[in-house]
C-alpha cells in the first residue's frame, strides 16, 4: 500500500484520468473529490463489500430460484407491452 500525505486542495493523480483531491480536513474526518471518467464506479468500501456479497449470494443461488426469477422477468416484460 501506498500511503501519501496531502493538505486540504492537495490532490494525487491515479493512472491517467482519475484524481482525488483533499477538499476538506474536520477533526477526524477527511473530505475526498474525486475526479474521474463517468464509466469508472466509486463507491465506499462498505458499500463495494455489500454489493460483493449480494453477488455471490445471487452466484450461488439454486436453480430453482434462478428459474424462478427468470420466469418473473418474462411476467414483467409481458406487462410493459
Amino acid at each position: 500500500m501506498l500511503v501519501l500525505s496531502r493538505k486540504k486542495d492537495e490532490s494525487i493523480v491515479i493512472g491517467n484520468n482519475i484524481e482525488v483531491m483533499v477538499v476538506g480536513v474536520e477533526g477526524d474526518h477527511v473530505k475526498l473529490g474525486i475526479k474521474a471518467p463517468k464509466d469508472v464506479s466509486i463507491y465506499r468500501r462498505e458499500i463495494y463489500d455489500q454489493i460483493q456479497a449480494a453477488n455471490i449470494e445471487a452466484a450461488s443461488a439454486s436453480p430453482e430460484v434462478l428459474e424462478n426469477v427468470s420466469l418473473e422477468i418474462g411476467k414483467q416484460k409481458k406487462k410493459k407491452k
